[in-house]
């Protein structure tokens, strides 16, 4: 049986991601800018920066209010009320959320979750060291922008998200921005410096969010004013109470059983799609394999059936399916083993339980879990809430030391008592065997969803993993990872053929063809 957190931490460490380099061309304009801003020294300190204003909406007799926040290393908060409207969107440093003009709170994910992050990331930036933080920086030319000549660059951060700035040729200034957040495209303009505290600041932005115009007047600038936590959290009305966690995560471990005989009687296809990238971040190997997998003790048997596209050849794909034989009989055996030591440690009174399997302990000694809501996900309800390094517990094992370095956010299904979504990323530089095996670098990351099938088992639909690290002190590895689930179809097991591949099943009826 394998608990969702033992593929989740191992998962992230065989999975690989890209980080773009910083481009020379651009170097310079940035340097230009930083100076222009105030110098590196002033925006080095700057901790917190916070802006109000009104908005002035054509059509609209009553202003609307403005809140902007940052905090480093990558808090972020945007607000607008307009016209009876609000839009809200934030990152707490775990995960990206949003309230829409419709009133709905919600966890964002994917590409929306990964566009907020990086406007976290750029703005507590601050034009500084864009290099250590992973983001590439471009020169696309001179752009004529409402009768001024300007450069536009453009940003690539390590999740592949981008976004143009635009620096003024005569003032050296950032005019201009424009990419996507949270799914809807954005422009924004400004003008009006005035100087606070050292750093240039405008007064005037013109904030172009789909089909709206908005003007913004900012009536109030501070630069390092105490800015609280609770500022990008979720709103308090949008919580509730933690459960009692080991007791939730004790009912997961126990249910995982009865999930990993459901699941055995699907079959389905998934593809994996691996991507190498050499020290400038661009691709230099990608492989795309196709293969059919099973259940069986609630691992994945899976066997290869194409190579970039390409059916195996039939001699080919006669070893694959030995190899995909010899596995069933390894897992056989090994389940074997396990009942065996678990009869013989009831017989002696102790536990048969591998120490080396992360516990539902180890997890609540390592983390802290913050912000809890009830959200609706693929059409199910669910408890979400983010997790952190518990800054007062002392790793003692390796496999304690790897969790202790990860934060992130993960959605539950209470009913079904089962994981159904799972984000994470490490927080610092990870040292395997102090160094000498790998270093992972801070932001390695991973995420693991599910999918509700035939309401009655939630099943992968997508994992992915990204990692930078340097093995053996030589080699360094710029990787990332995507597996994608489909196809599911019901069938048993018991029903499997000589060469271990399962045959397609009558999904109406659950019985072999």
């Amino acid at each position: 049986m394998r608990r969702w957190w033992t593929v989740a931490v191992f998962h992230c460490v065989l999975c690989f991601c890209a980080l773009p380099a910083r481009g020379q061309d651009a170097s310079r304009l940035i340097e230009q800018a930083v100076k222009a801003t105030g110098g590196s020294r002033a925006l080095a300190k700057v901790q917190t920066f916070a802006l109000d204003g009104t908005i002035q909406q054509p059509g609209d007799e009553a202003s609307g209010t403005y809140t902007f926040r940052i905090k480093a290393p990558n808090r972020y908060y945007a607000e607008t009320r307009v016209g009876g409207k609000t839009l809200i969107e934030s990152y707490n440093g775990k995960s990206a959320w949003q309230e829409t003009e419709s009133g709905e709170l919600a966890t964002l994910l994917g590409p929306q979750a990964m566009e907020v992050e990086a406007a976290a990331q750029y703005y507590n930036a601050h034009l500084l060291a864009f290099a250590k933080r992973k983001i590439a920086a471009v020169s696309k030319g001179q752009v004529s922008l409402r009768g001024h000549s300007t450069t536009q660059v453009t940003l690539t951060f390590p999740s592949g998200i981008d976004c143009d700035i635009f620096v003024d040729d005569q003032t050296h200034l950032v005019v201009a921005e424009k990419g996507t957040i949270a799914g809807i495209p954005r422009e924004i303009f400004y003008d009006d410096f005035r100087t606070v505290n050292g750093i240039k600041v405008p007064y005037g932005l013109e904030i172009h969010r789909g089909a709206a115009t908005l003007a913004v007047k900012v009536t109030r600038a501070a630069i390092n004013e105490p800015v609280g936590e609770r500022v990008f959290d979720f709103p308090i009305k949008s919580q509730v109470k933690l459960p009692d966690l080991k007791k939730l995560f004790e009912e997961l471990d126990a249910n995982q059983k009865e999930i990993d005989k459901i699941k055995e009687n699907y079959a389905g296809t998934q593809v994996e799609e691996e991507t190498e990238y050499d020290k400038s971040g661009k691709v230099s190997k990608k492989e795309v394999n196709e293969y059919t997998f099973f259940y069986l003790y609630g691992d994945e048997i899976t066997t290869l059936v194409k190579k970039n596209g390409k059916p195996l050849a039939d001699e080919e794909q006669k070893k694959e399916n030995e190899k995909t034989r010899k596995h069933i009989e390894s897992a056989q055996k090994d389940e074997k083993k396990k009942e065996e030591k678990k009869e013989k440690a009831e017989v002696e009174g102790k536990s048969s339980k591998d120490d080396s399997d992360p516990d539902i302990d180890m997890f609540l000694r390592v983390s802290q879990f913050v912000n809890p809501r009830r959200e609706r996900f693929r059409g199910q309800d669910v408890l979400v809430f983010d997790f952190e390094p518990n800054p007062e517990y002392k790793p003692k094992k390796l496999v304690e030391h790897l969790v202790s370095q990860l934060a992130g956010v993960i959605w539950i299904d209470e009913k079904a008592k089962d994981v159904v979504r799972l984000e994470a990323y490490f927080v610092g530089n990870v040292h395997l065997a102090g160094g000498l095996v790998a270093n992972l670098q801070k932001g390695t990351s991973f995420t693991f969803e599910q999918a509700y099938i035939n309401n009655e088992v939630w099943l992968p639909t997508y994992m992915e993993g990204r990692i930078g690290a340097r093995v053996l002190l030589v080699k360094g590895i710029n990787m990332s990872v995507s597996t994608r689930y489909s196809d599911y179809k019901r069938f048993n097991v018991e029903t499997l053929n000589a060469i271990g591949k399962p045959k397609a099943a009558d999904p109406e009826t659950s019985k072999p063809q």
